[in-house]
């Protein structure tokens, strides 16, 4: 029996049901980081990246780090925001996404970000706007260990699963008229301040990797149907220990 085709099965399998895992994710007042981390994480598994991140513009049009598939993603796309270089920061002003097939080509055109990148371990990185019609709401960083990037199929399949976290985002303006979504997105933006201090505690306490708290966290936010940024604030108060979250596992 020839594997090709099996292999291509099991991944149109996985890629159709990442749609259905965003689609049910968006219910009415549906958690907003948990939504974008999950986005990450389905991409990593269907092996369309290594790693992925997500910058997300605040109020005041600057881009602000929101969701990563791993630790270092986390810390590079961190990086990204304070030197305001690389290829979320292209993507986002343009709203086109940007491809790199090698990241040692790029030294010059992003002096600070591409040693990072390099030093972290990535080669090549494709970056997809997160828009609709002419509303850029961030952007999604897909980085690889080698070089090349992704295949012109992986990023169709990549830009639909932003459109669909764009639709995500918009639909929350919808549905709270009185806001913008400006006002949507800084609310967030302000819940994971508090879910990276309860990330450190966590992690402290448990002697464990900051990766493993936010597991926990988010386990314990959907197994108690708690929005993960009134669960990290109740860490951060004390009201919750970082004992009692491995209770749930």
């Amino acid at each position: 029996m020839d594997s090709a085709p099996a292999a291509l099965q099991v991944r149109e399998r996985q890629i159709v049901e990442t749609f259905v895992k965003l689609a049910d994710t968006l219910v009415e007042d549906f958690d907003l980081i948990d939504f974008l981390s999950t986005l990450t994480a389905r991409v990593v598994d269907i092996e369309i990246a290594s790693e992925v991140g997500i910058l997300l513009a605040d109020e005041a049009g600057h881009l602000q780090y929101m969701a990563a598939s791993h630790e270092r993603t986390h810390l590079l796309e961190l990086f990204q925001v304070q030197s305001e270089e690389g290829p979320c920061q292209d993507c986002f002003a343009t709203g086109q996404p940007v491809s790199v097939v090698d990241l040692e080509d790029e030294r010059d055109r992003w002096p600070l970000f591409t040693p990072k990148a390099l030093a972290t371990g990535f080669r090549s990185v494709q970056a997809v706007p997160l828009r609709l019609r002419g509303t850029v709401l961030g952007a999604m960083n897909l980085f690889l260990t080698d070089t090349g990037g992704i295949t012109s199929e992986g990023l169709s399949v990549v830009q639909a699963m932003a459109d669909v976290a764009t639709i995500g985002l918009l639909q929350q303006r919808e549905l709270h008229r009185v806001h913008t979504v400006e006002g949507q997105l800084q609310h967030a933006l302000n819940s994971r301040i508090s879910i990276e201090q309860a990330k450190g505690i966590i992690s402290e306490r448990l002697h464990t990797t900051t990766d493993t708290a936010f597991d926990l966290m988010r386990k314990y936010s959907r197994d108690n149907n708690a929005k993960l940024s009134v669960v990290s604030r109740e860490v951060v108060e004390g009201t919750i220990s970082a004992e009692h979250l491995t209770e749930s596992r």
